[in-house]
């Protein structure tokens, strides 16, 4: 994947590429920068930067106002592709709010499990290019972070039948029940995934030379994170101590002990620490959901056509790179009159604008490799 540097500092005159490797989930799309650079020619550092969105051209939200409650939903995992079934839930939970559906408590579990296994797939994704060596070898790390994700996506393709849009949720709880032994393909994916650790560990936030290459780079501030509405684990790397696992849970987590990961340095390296830490906590609460999942159905019998009632909600939930909010106008008709979908991308990536001035333009794919955004959730 590669970012584009739009013309620098008008003294140099140059249009630079950036490159961050074949596995960063933004090659999925344009992600473009415009900056402008001063110093040495030989050195030179970032003095402003702007990144340039709208080159995708999604328009989920005007797709949406089109087509009924339930073809909502075979479009709405589609934006964000590394958070697909949290993005299905999310709307899922705004159209069940209010219409004042009573979801089934297995469904209300497995939505949580999935959830918490779609963002260990995410964050794996994210975590497998920064394992490599400086010369872009794999490592040990890397083939552990590629085994992980590689069980983690087993699993869940196993459950939905998709391995990107999973399209698993329904309104009113899941598709269809999950297969027989599945839970326990689940326990046996996450001890790959906490036994693999260890080497993701040694080949990034344990190794020394990752953590000098990284420590003190990229700063965000704390104020300018929640100044720009910045969530997930890049505002936690900030001390935005905000996870609605936590702070405004779906019924489950409330019985699960949701301890959010927070540092305080909001450099590059902090934001790495985020991710593999959230890796190791989103496994034990996955784990501790096999545990406590009940019998009885996934879904509910609905009419052949849903219609939300007049007037409007607001959802949301933890999406693995942040707050994914979902606010739903209705006049009573069988299509949403507005459904405008809040990403954590979009807000997040606002932030490049903050952190990246001072930094030299040497060290632009160790930052850039350090901040998780998926373009089609900023273009949405």
């Amino acid at each position: 994947m590669t970012v584009g540097v739009g013309a620098g500092a008008r003294h140099l005159g140059v249009d630079r590429v950036i490159d961050l490797g074949p596995l960063h989930p933004s090659a999925h799309g344009a992600y473009r920068l415009r900056l402008t650079l001063d110093g040495p020619e030989d050195a030179p550092l970032v003095s402003t930067a702007e990144p340039l969105v709208g080159h995708l051209h999604r328009g989920a939200e005007k797709l949406f106002e089109v087509r009924d409650y339930r073809q909502v939903l075979t479009l709405a995992n589609r934006h964000d592709w590394l958070a697909a079934f949290c993005n299905e839930l999310a709307v899922a939970m705004a159209v069940e709010r209010m219409t004042g559906m009573d979801v089934p408590a297995r469904a209300l579990w497995l939505r949580a499990l999935l959830c918490e296994l779609n963002r260990l797939l995410a964050h794996l994704v994210f975590v497998a290019p920064l394992t490599r060596a400086l010369t872009g070898e794999p490592t040990e790390g890397t083939q552990a972070a590629l085994r992980g994700r590689e069980a983690v996506q087993a699993v869940l393709e196993e459950a939905a039948g998709g391995r990107i849009h999973f399209m698993a949720n329904r309104i009113g709880g899941l598709r269809e029940d999950v297969p027989a032994g599945w839970t326990g393909r689940v326990a046996d994916a996450l001890r790959r995934v906490t036994t693999d650790l260890t080497a993701i560990l040694e080949s990034t936030v344990d190794d020394e030379t990752f953590r000098a290459r990284h420590a003190g780079i990229g700063v965000l501030a704390r104020d300018a994170a929640l100044a720009l509405g910045v969530t997930g684990p890049i505002g936690r790397a900030s001390g935005v101590d905000l996870d609605l696992r936590r702070d405004d849970p779906l019924p489950p987590y409330r019985e699960l002990d949701v301890r959010p990961v927070t540092r305080s340095d909001g450099d590059a390296l902090a934001r790495v620490c985020c991710l593999v830490d959230e890796i190791a906590h989103a496994a034990e609460l996955a784990d501790r959901c096999l545990d406590r999942i009940p019998g009885g159905p996934v879904n509910l019998r609905l009419p052949k056509a849903i219609k939300a009632p007049e007037g409007s909600v607001y959802s949301w939930l933890e999406a693995p790179l942040g707050v994914s909010g979902v606010h739903l106008a209705s006049r009573g008709e069988k299509t949403p009159w507005r459904l405008k979908l809040r990403t954590p991308s979009f807000n997040n990536v606002q932030a490049l604008s903050a952190l990246l001035p001072g930094t030299p333009v040497a060290a632009l794919p160790v930052v850039l490799g350090s901040f998780a955004v998926v373009v089609g959730d900023i273009d949405k």
